[in-house]
């Protein structure tokens, strides 16, 4: 299982984002069944110059996790509401990160957390089966055709030249099946009710 864990690091956060769809993301969960979703929306944000990035405005306790090595959680609570989860994918220094806003079907970084069972416990924590929440290649290469590149969303307060770069990448819900064929959530194990 370890074996499979996907290693991440690079400066060009944007085209390691699109790298990343398809990819599985894999939830031990406590009855220790494993779930493995198809990372199917992502952005990227990508050092401090990105004004959207958490890192823009310098370090704090908050967001010490980017500026670290690459291959851990960064998971924080948006708006009193909802756990995201990102990975961090920079260099020592070079603060940088994927948001996950999907996977597995569902679409919406803080359903995606509810649905797995994800909270600020896995914060700092490696992206390996240890920590219980890791990421694998995909078992077959996504076709590019389903792939759709847009601006970040919700970011309007950065200002125009940085919320209307294309940084998020992602498959239409009405693609979801076609892209990933051999996915089923009949074939995963039961989740809790809180998602159906």
């Amino acid at each position: 299982m370890g074996s499979k864990t996907c290693l991440l690091e690079s400066t060009d956060t944007v085209a390691l984002s699109r790298q990343l769809l398809g990819h599985l993301l894999c939830r031990r969960l406590p009855d220790g069944s494993t779930l493995k979703w198809p990372l199917c929306e992502l952005e990227a944000y990508d050092g401090q110059e990105d004004k959207a990035c958490h890192a823009h405005r310098g370090r704090t306790p908050r967001n010490e996790i980017m500026f670290g090595s690459a291959n851990r959680w960064y998971v924080y609570l948006c708006y009193g509401v909802h756990e995201l989860l990102n990975i961090v994918t920079g260099p020592v220094d070079y603060p940088a990160a994927v948001l996950i806003r999907g996977a597995g079907g569902i679409y919406g970084p803080g359903r995606v957390t509810k649905a797995l069972q994800i909270g600020r416990s896995f914060n700092t924590l490696s992206a390996t089966a240890e920590s219980n929440l890791w990421l694998e290649p995909p078992g077959e290469q996504l076709v590019d055709n389903f792939i759709v590149q847009t601006p970040r969303i919700g970011i309007d307060s950065v200002g125009q030249e940085w919320a209307s770069k294309s940084y998020r990448f992602w498959i239409r819900p009405k693609d979801f099946k076609a892209a990933f064929p051999q996915f089923t959530k009949e074939s995963q194990p039961a989740i809790s009710s809180h998602y159906r």
